[in-house]
């Protein structure tokens, strides 16, 4: 039997939040080197990987509703000590999104130019497009397993595992992609098409790590027999939680991808430019992230262990941290923003373009905080539904219906679009804030934890009249 010591500290949020951090900060540098190294082959080719980058989160999100709502029921089952239930969710949501995977790789390697046409993707750029989608996207079930499998493992309070495999994967990819690029260490020099298949061959082996971490991650040994368990009344709690956290991943990240698609109708330029401030911007928030990640999977353990009082009180403890660091992390980037992309460009529209946008992100990064800690959260304790609602009310109202109609069709272009994301995050941070503190999920916990206690009071006071009968 577990130690109930070890497994609160275990559940603590600093020691679920360093790994998350290390492993999000690898992802960073990952994405970082792979802009910089293909931006060695030409602006193009950056804009291309950006926007295949958009389509693949787009398409991620058809698994993201299983693996995500998987994640939140498993650390759900950990606090209330039902280890069993918890393990045969994992297997469930496991099989469930590898076969999603399988289906998207098989879309992607069959209709790539189709696909980049259909999203307004520039001709000069569908060459190129065609190789690295078909590539990338055919490796797409590799994603859907190391998207499960690393959410399964960090919500059993494990979240060195799933850093520990990242590190090797970048290190990898990163050597793959200076061979391929550069014609080093013996390789090909194949460019963007040498790219994609070190990403799909480091993916590969991240998977096999994680999926022999995933076999021993509960008290009993999955084994190859234990992937036959289906039980529909899991899957139900999976899918209850899951389907709004997929609708509204959905949301933001077909609205990115629609928005996208507006920065390829203003052109290339635009398009580039945006795909490097995303690589800038992630610099701002991968320790508030990574926080408010750890939060989420520390929530879901204390209100499925009852502790109501702890998991309100712990997302505000979030935001004191979270708040000052992406505003800081947000200046430095004001200061120095533009000497960085010097490493990635030196087309001067572009740099141009992306000094202005580094001022709006001062403004964008906190609203961001607050709708990733306190959105966690509310997703945590099983309130995905209203997440949901506002994320397709307003993500779509303003994010993207504002950004194209002062963007694109009143002609103010990029800043207009950065402005709308802006509005957005505000507006749902704030209605997110006064939904946590209404309480209504936590009072709900409350409400059955006293009608339990009350049911087995009852059932003791019958044990006890029962011989005087």
């Amino acid at each position: 039997m577990k130690n109930k010591g070890s497994e609160k500290n275990k559940f603590s949020l600093w020691l679920l939040a360093w790994p998350i951090f290390i492993e999000q900060f690898l992802q960073f540098l990952l994405g970082s080197v792979d802009t910089l190294m293909v931006s060695r082959i030409s602006d193009n080719a950056v804009a291309v990987v950006g926007f295949s980058n958009q389509l693949f989160n787009a398409l991620m999100t058809l698994f993201a509703t299983v693996a995500s709502g998987a994640g939140i029921v498993i650390a759900q089952k950990i606090g209330s000590r039902k280890e069993e239930e918890a393990r045969s969710v994992a297997i469930i949501a496991f099989n469930v999104t590898v076969a999603i995977g399988v289906f998207l790789s098989i879309l992607l390697i069959a209709a790539p130019e189709p696909i980049a046409r259909m999203l307004q993707l520039p001709d000069e750029l569908i060459p190129l497009a065609k190789v690295y989608i078909s590539i990338v996207g055919g490796g797409m079930i590799l994603t859907a397993a190391m998207a499960v499998l690393g959410t399964a493992i960090r919500n059993t309070g494990n979240t060195k595992g799933p850093m520990m495999t990242a590190i090797g994967m970048n290190f990898i990819h990163i050597i793959m992609n200076y061979g391929f690029i550069f014609g080093a260490f013996g390789f090909p020099q194949w460019g963007l098409t040498g790219v994609a298949i070190s990403t799909v061959i480091s993916r590969l082996l991240a998977t096999i790590v994680l999926f022999v971490i995933f076999l021993n991650s509960f008290q009993r040994k999955i084994g190859h027999r234990d992937f036959k368990i289906f039980d529909r009344k899991l899957f139900k709690e999976i899918l209850a939680i899951g389907w709004p956290l997929g609708v509204n991943s959905a949301s933001w990240v077909f609205s990115q991808l629609a928005i996208f698609s507006f920065l390829a109708m203003l052109g290339s330029t635009e398009l580039a430019a945006r795909t490097y401030m995303n690589t800038l911007e992630s610099f701002c928030f991968l320790l508030g992230f990574s926080l408010a990640l750890a939060a989420q999977i520390q929530i879901a353990h204390l209100y499925g262990a009852g502790k109501t009082k702890e998991a309100y009180h712990a997302v505000f403890k979030v935001l004191k941290v979270g708040l000052p660091l992406v505003i800081v992390n947000a200046f430095i980037l004001v200061l120095f923003g533009r000497n960085v992309l010097g490493l990635f460009t030196k087309d001067v529209d572009i740099l141009n373009l992306c000094t202005s946008l580094l001022l709006l992100n001062l403004l964008l990064q906190p609203g961001k905080m607050v709708n990733m800690a306190i959105g966690n959260s509310l997703n945590a304790v099983g309130d995905t539904r209203y997440t949901m609602k506002i994320s397709l009310i307003f993500m779509w109202l303003i994010a993207t219906g504002c950004s194209y109609l002062f963007g694109v069709s009143l002609g103010i272009g990029i800043i207009a679009i950065y402005s709308c994301m802006i509005i957005d995050e505000y507006v749902r941070g704030v209605l997110s804030f006064f939904r946590w503190r209404g309480r209504k999920h936590l009072r709900m916990k409350e409400a059955d934890l006293q009608k339990e206690r009350e049911e087995q009071q009852c059932r003791c006071n019958e044990g006890m009249a029962s011989p005087a009968l």
